[in-house]
């Protein structure tokens, strides 16, 4: 028998499906693209815009709290006022109060939750990367607590960590609430924790820009919009509650001079350096706790006796402290006594957070940073004075510059050291130092303060965000375009004499099958032909036993990737949009694994298309 009689190896374009099939086929065919933004989108705005209300009162009911506490521990007050723990008359008693408050903390994690000890974001990370988005309900009241009894004794945290992962469990709480999916949950998570984070500090774009780089992990639309919403409305209520003014208020900058810029961006080199030590010392810290023969319940209270007895000789490391960040980089303290300041600072607090108790990093990174740069700025300044060096500028920058390489939210560092100051001269030379304290971080170490202990758990987090090649190339240019076709009135035993001679046309793993005029009816796979429970008499189109699953043309290889491991299938008809349909190709597995792979083509290097010309010597001993 012909091959020609029963199978067709051309091009198959002009190949119609089935009018009575055509109608049917809508449910078989890959979903389109959802639009950037739809109604649902519209609604998670709505939603957000709540959460960040919300949080902007979470944010001051915590702060309430932490205020409270400090004024009972230290003070022996009931009372709500702001006050430094810097200033109790305790004096050698000092030492208590932190491990009271660490001990109530351990008692907490262990009958409460385990989740509530670290300082929040990795957590949430975490979550986000596991667990769908879900954050046990019970966290968005055991962490707030936790953290104002920990920073509220003497805790050398900041706020904004235990705050930022409330906020988080609030969206993620909403989420389960109400009907969402897995990513519409983690958009909710980011949205409180970049509210909680603008609420603290009035940094509504440094908020997002966090979010998209520690917890999003993508820059989409139906994302970035909600969290932006929800990050504006959280800064919106702050104003309200606190005022416009920044948070951490400095005298205003001069334009940096082109000397200056250069030693800001090797200032940025050195806080890389510094970033990696802080990290890997903590973790060691960290480390050193785990062979402790006690259960980890205790472990807070040893580390708060360290806290304790630094608080005692340097009362500033107690609390949060954001007002040392402004005496830092406002010039308002003698070098030598930040100097002291920040290297007490430094084991107050890596001996606190590595005990595993409740509290956040960034107001002492910020603090550790912040005095860092400024110490080396005045020295910079003594050995070289035409530069134009600010050491203003140059603690603003050791700051941020800190907070990027330990984080590596560099856009997040950059964007927050601006909003809290509201110095605008000072983007250019936080640019350069964030940047090139990301770089160095990045070349000294894998992870970052936010990721080792995940990473430690075994979760994979992603490092870059780069753009999916499967989005940007269409089927239609993948697409085997001679598809093999079987004769829907073909018996079974005509096509298994067929395969077993062995052509090169009958080695595919899988036919579409046409009737008599050309119209697609299904899809039959080898097994299908070959299964000995068929009766070698019966035509093909009697083995049809569902209707075939296919893609359009224009849609992206991303879009079919996702519709064959919904469906479970290696392969998927072609059809064009025209009425009626007509199949034009045969995608498989390997059509869409070869955009992977000229990808990865595009990173070996290459030899110059273009050649310059070569520089001549010439032979002076020929002047003559």
């Amino acid at each position: 028998m012909n091959d020609g009689e029963f199978l067709h190896s051309e091009p198959a374009a002009g190949l119609p499906i089935s009018p009575a099939l055509d109608f049917a086929l809508e449910a078989a065919q890959v979903p389109d693209e959802a639009p950037a933004i739809d109604r649902r989108v519209l609604w998670l705005c709505g939603i957000s815009i709540v959460i960040g209300v919300v949080a902007a009162f979470v944010a001051q009911a915590l702060m309430a709290l932490i205020a409270f506490v400090t004024n009972l521990s230290f003070f022996g007050r009931i009372s709500l006022e702001k006050v430094s723990p810097a200033l109790n008359h305790l004096g050698g008693w000092v030492v208590v109060v932190p491990v009271v408050g660490a001990v109530i903390v351990g008692f907490m994690a262990r009958y409460g939750s385990k989740a509530i000890r670290g300082h929040g974001i990795p957590e949430a990370m975490e979550q986000v990367l596991t667990n769908r988005s879900r954050i046990p309900a019970r966290l968005t009241f055991l962490k707030p607590v936790s953290s104002a009894v920990a920073i509220g004794t003497g805790g050398p945290f900041g706020a904004e960590g235990p705050i930022i992962a409330t906020g988080g469990a609030l969206g993620s709480l909403i989420g389960q609430i109400l009907h969402t999916t897995a990513t519409e949950r983690k958009t909710l998570l980011a949205v409180g924790a970049a509210s909680g984070m603008a609420a603290t500090f009035g940094s509504p774009v440094s908020a997002v820009l966090l979010a998209i780089e520690l917890l999003l992990f993508e820059f989409r639309p139906r994302s970035i919009v909600p969290v932006a919403l929800g990050s504006a409305a959280a800064t919106g209520m702050r104003v309200i509650f606190e005022g416009a003014e920044p948070v951490f208020a400095m005298p205003a900058l001069q334009a940096p001079h082109l000397g200056a810029l250069a030693f800001y961006i090797l200032l940025g080199a050195i806080m890389g350096v510094a970033a990696a030590a802080v990290t890997r010392i903590v973790y060691a810290i960290e480390d050193a706790f785990e062979h402790l023969p006690i259960h980890w319940m205790w472990w807070p209270a040893i580390g708060a006796v360290a806290v304790g007895v630094v608080g005692y000789f340097s009362p500033l490391t107690l609390g949060v402290g954001y007002t040392n960040i402004t005496a830092i980089i406002s010039n308002d303290w003698p070098t030598q006594f930040i100097a002291i300041l920040c290297l007490m600072k430094f084991i107050s607090w890596s001996i606190a957070l590595g005990s595993g108790t409740s509290g956040g990093t960034l107001a002492p990174l910020f603090t550790i940073g912040g005095g860092l740069g400024h110490v080396i700025g005045a020295l910079a300044i003594t050995a070289i004075p035409a530069a134009n060096i600010d050491v203003r500028v140059a603690a603003l920058v050791g700051m941020a510059a800190m907070f990027a390489g330990a984080s590596r939210a560099l856009l997040a560092s950059t964007v927050f050291a601006f909003e809290t100051t509201l110095q605008p001269l000072s983007l250019l030379p936080l640019l350069g130092g964030c940047s090139a304290s990301y770089l160095v971080s990045m070349l000294l170490m894998k992870h970052s303060i936010m990721t080792e202990k995940i990473a430690r758990r075994g979760v994979s987090v992603p490092h870059e965000y780069s753009a999916d090649r499967l989005e940007h190339v269409l089927v239609g240019s993948i697409a085997s375009k001679a598809v093999v076709t079987l004769v829907a009135t073909q018996t079974v035993a005509e096509v298994r004499d067929w395969m077993a001679a062995d052509g090169p046309q009958s080695k595919h793993q899988g036919f579409p099958v046409v009737d008599q005029l050309g119209n697609l009816i299904g899809i039959l796979t080898r097994r299908d032909l070959l299964d000995p429970r068929a009766s070698a008499s019966l035509p093909v189109k009697d083995l049809i036993r569902r209707l075939p699953k296919f893609v359009h043309e224009d849609c992206t290889a991303r879009q079919a990737a996702e519709h064959m491991v919904r469906h479970g299938i290696g392969r998927l008809p072609v059809l064009t949009r025209g009425k009626p349909p007509q199949l034009v190709g045969m995608l498989t597995r390997s059509d869409v694994l070869s955009v992977l792979r000229h990808g990865m083509d595009e990173s070996v290097r290459e030899s110059p298309t273009i050649q310059l010309p070569r520089l001549r010597r010439t032979n002076r001993s020929r002047t003559a």
